[in-house]
């Protein structure tokens, strides 16, 4: 609430906030302190990172190479260790992309999962492509915890499109192997070895656990 979400659009600036979002309620309501809001690529259709309003930021590893995009700022400011936690937006990799580039855990969950109530947005609707919002932070423990405290019954009660559906324990603890899908390319474009290399680890360290990995 106060303050501006200019997806990097000039003409949205002096334009703020009525209200909180649905998940800064839930999140204000678990006890968390908003404390800045963080850049991201104009428009949020690309993997690079800059505006006109606040500029470019960089991967906060090395400066000279992109964050990943569109949760550019997110990512890099996770990363480079400045917060315990943050939240993107994700149709195509927006919050996949800069975890991966900037070395911290993200998590695109199921569509409607988390609410989208309050977000400023492309109007996405026009193409059928419709964005989840979700949690980033330095370590996957911490993804979890998020999971676990927004899917609650505040949310659920703010929101009364989503599915009641609360964090499921049972599940989440159980041991039992699960069947996991994966790929090395799509037959279009092939990723870059280092990408490769880390779905290769993904799937042995995922083997060894008792898991059955199916290309």
């Amino acid at each position: 609430q106060g303050m501006d979400s200019t997806i990097g659009y000039t003409c949205l600036i002096g334009k703020p906030a009525l209200d909180d979002s649905v998940i800064v309620k839930v999140l204000k309501s678990c006890g968390a302190v908003p404390f800045v809001k963080t850049n991201i690529v104009q428009s949020m259709q690309s993997f690079e990172s800059g505006n006109p309003i606040f500029g470019v930021t960089g991967n906060p590893h090395n400066v000279e190479f992109t964050p990943g995009g569109s949760s550019s700022g997110e990512g890099s400011l996770i990363g480079s260790g400045g917060s315990t936690l943050g939240f993107g937006t994700d149709i195509g990799g927006s919050i996949r992309a800069p975890a991966h580039l900037s070395g911290c855990c993200g998590l695109k969950p199921t569509r409607g999962r988390l609410s989208n109530l309050g977000l400023q947005g492309q109007n996405s609707q026009v193409f059928c492509l419709f964005a989840s919002i979700g949690p980033m932070a330095p370590n996957v423990d911490s993804l979890v915890l998020a999971m676990r405290a927004l899917a609650c019954s505040l949310m659920f009660e703010l929101d009364q499109n989503l599915p009641p559906l609360p964090f499921n324990e049972e599940d989440f603890q159980s041991k039992m192997p699960l069947r996991i899908g994966y790929y090395m390319t799509d037959g279009y474009l092939e990723a870059v070895p280092s990408v490769q290399r880390a779905v290769r680890m993904t799937k042995e360290l995922l083997e060894k656990a008792g898991h059955v990995l199916v290309p």
